[in-house]
This record gives structure tokens, C-alpha cells and sequence, in this order.
């Protein structure tokens, strides 16, 4: 059976599909992450916005466009939500978050299914990498609640993987990766026997050849000791995405974020104390429903002020069961997407600045895009080149000029 496992949403979902991939292979099974030709398909879903859940819908329509006869298995985020929206869309088998692995036992199925959220980290995955970048999975959930935020309700609540289990992983990828990267809904809250454990973990792991990278983490993790340790490890990648979704106190303290400004501007401070040209990227969200113009202005002003080398902005999206759909009325439309034009504008400047202040980089070749051979550097700068190269080369070039949405580069 040739089953494609279609991944929407974070890089946490990418783990999980990739891990079903790969038990599918084992299995027998032929499997793609190609949206294919395909005997049944897998969808794991997102729903951290609307559009994330209405896309998450429409996969179905489209896998069916390439085999209308295809079963259809939907698990993920979406589904945990509104089972009922995909069920009316006569899926053949239907799961949540929980368990997902479990979905390969109703391959020949019809039902559905939503197990209760686990309190302990699910150890039952394993992804094979094949690629030069190789995502680990290493925590689950969250804690924070955010008000405008449904995924600590879809998540559960946070948990850690076991470390030894997260090296072991690390120790077994193949020679092709020559990078990992640590995922979770929030790694910043990785935890061995109830203390804070990230930097212990990123330390074991720097004894493997394999650069470092982390993804998303919240500021309340940076302190001088967390700083000071990475600023020793010979592998990691000085690339921060500190969440700060806003620029004003008012709104931040609306956001139930657990932060001020000025304790961000602290971190970032910090960081560049030992990292003078780390990658420092974050998440905003414009048309909050409390935010005025002055609260937007001031974003704005806090972004120009941090100097974010990338910003990635999301309209607020109403969701359902948060505290802040409960408590605040929606704003127009309009107002959200002409802020979020606003600060893009913002934005590519911020990207532009920030990639002219390199002169060095050190790349790690992932693939071939228009003629060019495309990677990232260590603090995060999509980098292009002319010449031969493989995927997996790590190739140490020159800023020539900026170009597409990073730096073209000549060695």
C-alpha cells in the first residue's frame, strides 16, 4: 500500500509525520510527504489559526483531487478541535493529538477515535532523517496560556523527553545530517526531574560533529549562565526565535505574557553580549483585540529598537475557548491587515540591515533552487550560491550582495 503522510503546520508535526513515515517503510508500506498519487493519506493537521484549520480542511478535497477512492486518516491539532468538521467530511478514521502513532493500527479502520492528552512525554517515536537537517523531537505542550492561544488546551500540558533518549536518537542519525534541531511547543521548558534542563541537554549533544540549532523559546530562558554555557559548545548555531508577540506593555500584559519589554530588550541585550551577530527572530501579532494604534506604534518602534534580523507577523486569529475570545471583541479585518503591512515594510528593512552587518558565512547546502545551491548559515541567513555542490556540504562563503529573501554569497 502506498500511503502519503501530508504535514501542516509546525515543526513538531514534521517530527511526528516523519516518524509515521518511517514506521510505515518498515512496516513494508510505501510512504511519501509528497502530496501524490496515494492509496490512503495521512493528514496531521494544525489549528493555531483559523486559516491553519481551514487548510487543514481543504487537504482533503485535495488529496482526493489525485484519488477520489483514497481512505483518509486525519489526526493533529484540527482534529482534536472540531472532530465533528472533518468527520462531516466522511474521513475514514479520525484521531487528535494523543497516541499518534496509534493511527497505523486502524489503517483498515473505520472510526474515530480521541485518546485523553498524556501527562508524561510520549517516548514512542523515532524519526529516520535522511536529509542534512535533522529535526529531534525533545518536548510536548505547554503551560503558559496565552489568552489568545488554543494550543496548550489541544497540546496538554508540557512535558520532557527523556535526555538519554533524545542522545540516543542524536547518536543514531545517519552521516548525512550535519545538522539537528531541537523542537517542541516549547523547548525553552525542557525539564529533567523538575529542573530546567536545555542547556544540559544541548551540552551532551555538542560531542557530536553536528551543528546545534534551537527553535522557538521564550526570553524567560536567557539568563547569564544559560548565555555563558552556549557561548562555550564548538556546535551551536547562534540563531534565537524569541517569541515576543508585542511590542507594548499594555497589550503583553493583555496577552498574559510574563514578560515587559524591558525584560525582552534585557535578553536580547544579553545574548549579543556573547553573540555580537547571532540571528535574533521573533513572532508578533498585529490586531490584538485590545490593541490601539498607539499599542502598534509602539511594536513598532520595539522592533526598530531590538533590531530582529527576521519577523515573522500573524493577524490575530480568533480562537474559539481562549480567554481572549471570551473577554474581547474582534477588530475589523482591515485594521488587522493594514498593521500587519505596516510592520512587514518594517520588517524587510530589519532583514536587509541585518545581513549587510555580515561579511562571513558559514552554510550548510540543503538544496538546489533555481540554478543555485541554497543553505542556511549558523545565525540563520538563507544563503545562495553559484558552483557544485552537494547537499550536506557546509561551504564557507563571502556576503556579495543581498538577494531573494537572503544574501547571494561567492566562496
Amino acid at each position: 500500500m502506498k500511503i502519503a503522510v501530508i504535514t501542516l503546520g509546525c515543526k513538531v508535526n514534521k517530527y511526528e509525520s516523519d516518524a509515521l513515515i518511517f514506521t510505515l517503510r518498515n512496516s513494508g508500506n510505501e510512504a511519501t510527504d509528497k502530496l501524490e498519487f496515494a492509496d490512503a493519506y495521512i493528514i496531521n493537521t494544525c489549528a493555531v489559526t483559523n486559516e491553519a484549520e481551514k487548510k487543514s480542511r481543504q487537504m482533503i478535497e485535495r488529496c482526493r483531487k489525485f484519488n477520489k477512492n483514497a481512505k483518509i486518516f486525519v489526526i493533529g491539532c484540527a482534529s482534536q478541535n472540531r472532530p465533528t468538521q472533518f468527520q462531516d467530511k466522511g474521513v475514514t478514521y479520525l484521531q487528535g493529538v494523543a497516541n499518534k502513532m496509534e493511527i497505523l493500527n486502524h489503517l483498515n479502520e473505520i472510526g474515530n477515535e480521541l485518546y485523553p492528552l498524556p501527562e508524561k512525554y510520549e517516548n514512542n517515536m523515532f524519526s529516520a532523517q535522511t536529509l542534512s537537517r535533522a529535526f529531534i523531537k525533545v518536548q510536548d505542550g505547554c503551560n503558559n496560556f496565552c489568552t489568545y492561544c488554543i494550543i496548550p488546551y489541544l497540546r496538554g500540558r508540557s512535558r520532557s523527553r527523556d535526555m538519554q533518549s533524545v542522545v540516543e536518537e542524536v547518536g543514531k542519525l545517519p552521516n548525512s545530517v550535519k545538522e539537528v534541531v531541537l523542537v517542541g511547543i516549547d523547548v525553552s521548558s525542557y525539564e529533567q526531574n523538575g529542573k530546567r534542563a536545555l542547556i544540559d541537554l544541548l551540552e551532551k549533544l555538542d560531542k557530536f560533529n553536528l551543528r546545534l540549532r534551537l527553535s522557538s523559546m521564550e526570553d524567560n530562558l536567557v539568563d547569564e549562565d544559560f548565555v555563558l554555557r552556549l557561548s562555550k559548545l564548538k556546535n551551536f548555531c547562534p540563531h534565537f526565535h524569541l517569541s515576543l508577540q508585542s511590542g507594548s506593555d499594555e497589550v503583553l500584559k493583555k496577552m498574559n505574557r510574563k514578560y515587559t519589554t524591558a525584560q525582552f530588550l534585557n535578553s536580547v541585550n544579553l545574548i549579543r553580549k556573547y553573540f555580537p551577530l547571532a540571528g535574533i527572530t521573533t513572532d508578533v501579532i498585529v490586531g490584538f483585540p485590545t490593541e490601539t494604534e498607539e499599542n502598534f506604534l509602539e511594536t513598532v518602534e520595539f522592533v526598530k529598537k531590538v533590531e530582529f534580523s527576521n519577523l515573522h507577523i500573524f493577524p490575530y486569529s480568533k480562537r474559539d475557548g481562549t480567554v481572549a475570545s471570551k473577554l474581547y471583541k474582534d477588530l475589523p479585518k482591515q485594521v488587522k491587515m493594514a498593521r500587519w503591512k505596516r510592520l512587514e515594510e518594517v520588517a524587510e528593512k530589519l532583514k536587509a540591515d541585518f545581513i549587510q552587518k555580515n561579511t562571513t558565512f558559514e552554510v550548510l547546502i540543503e538544496e538546489e533552487e533555481d540554478g543555485y545551491f541554497v543553505g542556511y548559515s549558523k545565525n540563520y541567513i538563507r544563503c545562495y550560491f553559484k558552483g557544485n555542490f552537494h547537499a550536506g556540504d557546509i561551504v564557507k562563503g563571502k556576503l556579495k550582495q543581498p538577494f531573494k529573501n537572503g544574501a547571494l554569497c561567492e566562496i
